[in-house]
């Protein structure tokens, strides 16, 4: 398998966009009628033409049992066969023995899956060690309470996430595709723009995946930081505007729509800063 950030930079060169779409299948928010496979099935038709990558929020499978993660294979299996590039939005992380386990169930389902490396680098080893498997660490986080912990000032003043960030840098040195970024990225909420911008400088070669677009508050003008890097560098996501833009029968149109949308602002971020 190829290189994470080579298939990245070549979606991303072909659709003119860098729009990941999350698949969160949440039962209250779904169709009637419609069961969690069909959705994401669904909405993957609907945004193939314009995103470069789905993020099928694991969780909301593993909570079906069983059945679930047969259907989160389906699923990845599907957005695969459309040609885009699958993201497991997991957040494992844990001691290397488990973490072995982890990296085993997720590297044959996703091109690239996101980690919690607050446990240290041993806990995402495992993960490395797969050969084409994208390794985004989560570094801050796009909800409000990451502040809690991610915030904490270090000795120099610096926040803890910073320094996590600086880590992630050093782990991913000598990953680097042809495209000039690393398979070892960062999860950076886009609901804080500054932080965004910051955590470029900190990680200029690290593919930053970019949750909390839309509903969370996250706004694409504010993410043009981001892009410094190339327009393959940054990896905005978009779950609940994206795939709950309407609850009724029309819902597959009204997610293309709105991810088309979406992908002309990304597509016109990435071009003015070129």
């Amino acid at each position: 398998m190829s290189h994470f950030a080579d298939r990245l930079a070549a979606a991303v060169e072909e659709k003119g966009a860098p729009l990941c779409v999350g698949l969160d299948p949440d039962p209250a928010l779904m169709p009637k009628g419609v069961d969690a496979v069909e959705f994401c099935c669904g909405i993957v038709d609907a945004v193939a033409d314009v995103a470069v990558a789905v993020k099928p929020q694991t969780a909301f499978f593993e909570a079906l049992g069983a059945d679930g993660w047969a259907g989160l294979l389906a699923v990845c299996r599907y957005a695969r066969q459309a040609g885009l590039l699958v993201v497991a939005d997991a957040k494992r992380g844990d001691v290397p023995s488990t973490a072995i386990a982890y990296a085993a169930a997720f590297a044959p389902v996703a091109d690239a899956v996101t980690v919690n490396p607050y446990i240290g680098r041993d806990s995402i080893e495992p993960f490395l060690a797969h050969e084409g498997l994208g390794v985004l660490c989560v570094v801050k986080t796009s909800n409000p309470g990451s502040v809690d912990l991610q915030d904490q000032p270090l000795a120099d003043g610096r926040p803890f996430w910073q320094h996590v960030a600086e880590l992630v840098d050093r782990w991913g040195a000598d990953r680097l595709g042809e495209s000039g970024f690393s398979s070892v990225g960062a999860v950076i909420g886009a609901t804080f723009p500054r932080e965004v911008a910051e955590a470029r400088r900190l990680m200029p070669r690290a593919v930053l995946l970019l949750p909390g677009v839309g509903t969370q508050g996250g706004r694409t003008e504010e993410l043009a930081a981001a892009f410094t890097a190339g327009p393959a560098g940054a990896l905005p996501s978009a779950s609940r505007s994206v795939i709950y833009a309407d609850s009724g029968s029309g819902w597959r149109d009204a997610a293309a729509a709105a991810a088309g949308e979406l992908a002309g602002e990304l597509r016109a971020l990435a071009l003015s800063v070129r």
